[in-house]
């Protein structure tokens, strides 16, 4: 749900972008020197204090001088402008619920649903819980996107293509913005827990061991009091709330939302947003100093979700990638500490049922009495039509997202996203600043969402790990279903962020993080009940292999690793491949084509086509008909991979009386399958198939289907062919219905601690989302080939690698 621009591209460019990809180079060349005179514009703007500065570098990283925090702020916000300002207009709009205004009576639903979930809350705790100063840096932050949007009404050759083309303008901000607007962070679990009340409802439970294992393992039991038939619709509010902004319209300027009927099952299919990051010890490192690498995973888009920003200041001095619609940096260093992160899954929300009042369907049940439903009628603004007015109601617990008057129920969902200092990221402020290991895990012991792992090194040679993220107490349940909202099922607050695991120096020498179930064996999971539904460990695993067996590693190696392709899940397969026997010519040919391959999910790979293909088309499907009954099957679209590996490798387990030679029969039926499945995609001659003739990834623009085909062309980036899989440590999570990827990493980051500069980072497509700029699509060549940038930290090398100066100087 994050936006994008535009850029020309130039037959050399699309060259570029069309490129094999590659290994990681594990010594990345030096930087081309720069111009002596970088191209200098000296702007006088209006709210700044002191003249400032913005040095952007040779790959579109801007470096910001600024005389006090105040200043560095309020030119981050000038600058995120600068170069974002379409993609964060809208994705305060989109979090506000105002599209409707800009795009028409389409969006008007997708409004109301935006609306029901902003932070409604006291503003006095919600500031204070992000520090101190949060409200001020907000305050001046937000002062500089809206001093930008006045030079471009004084300049207005400075507005982006995508204003001027959908005849619309960027709106000011007010600092409350930056927090309101949660819908755009990662929470858990409302989708999951409404497919396992349907299958509850089947009377399937059981099968939802093969949608998702439960780790640690636990039995899931439906709530006292609850009627688990709750209609799909439940979820259609939530999905328009959080999902991105998508246009359509023949003659590129109509809008018209492209919401699917099935938005709320779509949701509940989503590919999960996965991320890794690993730090090395100065013992384990070739320098003798720590290593911090980060790459998050997210959808993708066109410009990229991050934005590398260098903040300098008196007593200021971090860089990374951020969000750029927020202040501060959320990845990166700050010249002491380095920081990087991946979602820790917690639980942070709940679906909760209620029995209203048959003569009054705006009263609720609530400890044996009627409760009003509080009720709020807002005006939401329409294009070229009269505003239409829309009505938000609300429990105690929540926003109500359906009700169903002939079965006198309603639904809401309870959130931690309503609680104070839950607007995702923005607690970065308070650990950016950290000086040492206690004071960043105090600064996390705050931190509300998304829930995450923090992976962390110091300049002392300190590694570490800190959780943290808003953890409800749920006494007498456990949150995998939803529960009657009459008062049995209560959070009784939240679990101290002190409570959560962490680590400092670890005994391997490393320490890696990539969303797997990570509580440590000693932790008290039963009682606290955190979360029971995380990502396959296929990654760690590969991760934990090759860190483990590096004796002193170099940055190279963690870039090589973080374009690493190995199939972990394929592994396991090609050993059970290995002994499979079939009169079936087809069969043979596929077990020959995986038993011989080298496990790589490489771009040219004739076996990593097959694999793929019968590992997201084919193989899950044959195991639900295999082990689960026909309606639970039929049921069921996805399947969880341990429990499914699980029972390959060991059929009794799952597949009953004459396991083996059933277990056998659904390996070879599959895979028959997939040969005749790539034959119809690639073609009679397995010799000439490719994974990445089939698997290709798209930065696609919010509005470019919006657009006339030669607009499109300027708005995305791609097609691009692409290696890796959805298993693999570069991850390249894709629809199975066309392979194209849809979400993974875009931003990496590798951190030589204490030698800054010879960090590298990339972040894909690239940095700018303005149209004019070279730096929209500029990165995507870098990226597809596994290469990076030099993360430039010391002010010499970056003046020497500067293309373009910025100074900002006080309105008189």
């Amino acid at each position: 749900m994050h936006f994008a621009s535009v850029l020309t591209c130039s037959t050399v460019a699309l060259a570029l972008l069309c490129a094999a990809p590659r290994q990681a180079q594990s010594a990345p060349a030096a930087p081309a020197e720069a111009p002596d005179r970088a191209p200098k514009q000296t702007l006088r703007i209006p709210g700044l204090a002191a003249p400032a500065q913005i040095l952007v570098d040779r790959w579109g990283v801007p470096h910001i001088y600024a005389g006090s925090e105040d200043d560095v702020f309020f030119a981050q916000g000038f600058n995120a402008a600068r170069d974002r300002l379409f993609q964060i207009d809208l994705w305060r709009r989109r979090g506000l619920g105002r599209l409707a205004s800009v795009f028409g009576a389409n969006f008007v639903e997708q409004d109301r649903a935006a609306r029901l979930f902003l932070y409604r809350g006291d503003m006095a705790p919600e500031w204070q819980a992000y520090g101190p100063d949060a409200q001020r840096i907000a305050t001046r932050f937000v002062a500089g996107i809206n001093a930008y949007i006045d030079l471009v009404g004084r300049e207005p050759a400075r507005l982006p293509f995508e204003f001027g083309h959908f005849g619309y303008a960027p709106e000011k901000w007010q600092p409350e913005d930056v927090v309101r607007i949660r819908s755009h962070g990662l929470t858990r679990n409302l989708a999951s827990e409404a497919w396992r009340s349907l299958l509850a409802c089947r009377g399937q439970l059981k099968a939802d061991e093969v949608r998702v294992a439960m780790s640690p393992p636990w039995a899931v039991k439906v709530p006292d009091g609850l009627d688990p038939c709750i209609p799909p619709e439940v979820l259609r509010v939530f999905g328009l709330a959080t999902q991105g902004v998508l246009v359509s319209g023949r003659d590129g300027r109509r809008a018209a939302l492209e919401v699917s009927p099935t938005v709320a099952a779509a949701a509940a299919d989503a590919p999960p947003e996965g991320s890794n990051a690993w730090v090395v010890a100065p013992a384990r490192s070739a320098t003798g100093r720590p290593i911090l690498a980060s790459d998050p995973h997210r959808l993708h888009g066109a410009p990229s979700l991050r934005y590398i920003v260098h903040l300098n200041a008196p007593g200021l001095n971090v860089i990374g990638g951020g969000e750029p619609a927020l202040p501060g940096v959320s990845i990166g260093h700050n010249g002491s500490v380095a920081f990087g992160l991946t979602i820790f899954a917690i639980d942070q929300e709940d679906l909760v049922v209620y029995e209203t009042d048959g003569a009054d369907a705006a009263a609720y049940r609530y400890q044996g009495r009627w409760e009003k439903l509080r009720v709020l009628t807002e005006a939401i603004a329409v294009r070229g039509q009269a505003a239409q007015t829309v009505t938000l109601a609300y429990t105690r617990h929540g926003p109500v997202t359906h009700v169903d008057v002939a079965k006198r129920r309603a639904y809401a969902v309870r959130s931690g996203w309503f609680e104070p200092g839950m607007a995702p990221y923005l607690g970065s402020i308070g650990y950016m600043r950290a000086k040492n290991f206690a004071d960043f895990r105090r600064a996390l012991s705050n931190w509300g969402a998304p829930a995450v792992n923090q992976v962390y090194a110091d300049v002392a040679g300190n590694i570490g790990w800190v959780t943290g993220g808003l953890a409800p107490k749920r006494p007498n349940w456990d949150g995998l279903l939803p529960v009657p909202g009459d008062g049995r099922y209560e959070w009784a607050g939240f679990w101290p962020g002190e409570e959560l695991p962490w680590l400092l120096n670890p005994a391997a020498g490393w320490f890696a993080s990539a969303n797997e179930m990570n509580l440590p064996a000693d932790y008290p999971w039963r009682e606290r009940k955190l979360g029971f539904e995380w990502p396959s460990n296929a990654r760690h695993q590969r991760i934990a292999e090759v860190l483990a067996g590096l004796r002193k590693a170099n940055i190279g190696d963690s870039m090589r690793l973080q374009n690493d392709v190995l199939s972990v899940p394929a592994r396991r397969l090609q050993a059970l491949l290995r002994g499979l026997r079939s009169a079936d010519m087809d069969v043979q040919a596929a077990v020959k084509l995986l038993t011989g391959w080298n496990l790589q999910a490489s771009a040219h790979s004739a076996a990593a086509a097959l694999f793929e293909v019968w590992w997201s088309r084919h193989l899950g499907a044959a195991f639900r008909e295999a082990v689960l009954d026909g309606a639970a099957a039929a049921l069921l679209r996805t399947t969880d991979t341990e429990p499914m590996l699980a029972a390959l490798e060991s059929p009794q387990l799952r597949f009953g009386p004459d396991a083996v030679r059933r277990r056998d029969a659904l390996l070879a039926r599959s895979l028959a399958a997939a040969w005749a499945d790539m034959r119809r995609l690639a073609g009679a001659d397995p010799a000439r198939w490719r994974w990445d003739a089939l698997h290709q990834a798209v930065f696609t623009h919010p509005l470019a289907n919006a657009a006339d085909a030669a607009t499109r062309l300027r708005l995305n980036v791609g097609p691009l062919p692409k290696q890796g899989g959805s298993d693999t440590v570069n991850l390249s999570s894709y629809d199975p219905a066309n392979f194209r990827q849809i979400g993974g990493p875009s931003f990496r980051m590798v951190l030589d601690v204490g030698a800054w500069d010879n960090s590298r980072a990339v972040n894909a497509p690239g940095q700018s989302g303005d149209p004019a700029s070279p730096h929209y699509r500029d990165l995507a060549p870098l990226w597809l080939k596994g290469e990076y940038f030099p993360l430039l930290y010391s002010r010499g090398r970056i003046e020497a690698a500067t293309v373009q100066r910025f100074e900002l100087l006080p309105a008189p």
